[in-house]
């Protein structure tokens, strides 16, 4: 039962102290779980991966993912119980008040400070998963991103497809899974 509550108040806390939605809450939810020793930071990249592959918001999909490995279903039920239900009533408290100050100075300033920092979020996640992908933690760049140039190029061309033409994503993560199949089994 303590666990159940500690999955439960950690994706709360992680819920709660992340702006800009459920990409944006990555990277905390990664340093906190890892942290938590619930999971190292190559499982949280499974977490991620998996999470994305499928249809709906990625936290409580990854939040389950952790909450089942800890804890079988009942974490899962905690870990996303503890994701979204603390969000969505402060969500419909805040619609109830948002549409009445949405047009404020303070509001705008704070939003144009606050739309930085979840980019650097990504950013760090991304960075962060860079490391556990390429394996360059342990050999540095150069050798790890060398020894994974596969790797690198699937990364790249996910990029440059998703930049340059109007591809939808699911096409790549099939694409991905049918290549990882063929490719490295």
């Amino acid at each position: 039962m303590k666990l159940l509550w500690s999955l439960f108040i950690v994706f709360s806390r992680v819920a709660l102290f992340s702006w800009g939605g459920g990409p944006a809450s990555m990277g905390l939810m990664q340093r906190e779980a890892v942290d938590m020793g619930w999971v190292t930071p190559e499982e949280f990249a499974d977490a991620l991966a998996i999470g994305n592959a499928l249809p709906g918001p990625i936290a409580p999909q990854v939040s389950a993912y952790i909450g089942y490995k800890m804890a079988g279903a009942w974490g899962a039920i905690s870990a996303v119980t503890g994701t979204v239900l603390p969000t969505t009533i402060l969500m419909l408290v805040m619609v109830i008040f948002f549409f009445g100050i949405k047009d404020s100075p303070a509001v705008a300033a704070m939003l144009k400070a606050v739309r930085p920092i979840i980019v650097g979020l990504l950013l760090w996640t991304t960075y962060v998963m860079a490391i556990s992908v390429f394996s360059v933690g342990k050999l540095g760049w150069k050798s790890g991103l060398a020894q994974n140039w596969d790797k690198v190029m699937i990364a790249l061309a996910a990029f440059a497809l998703l930049t340059l033409t109007d591809i939808n994503p699911i096409w790549l993560v099939i694409a991905g899974a049918v290549f990882g199949f063929l490719a490295y089994k």
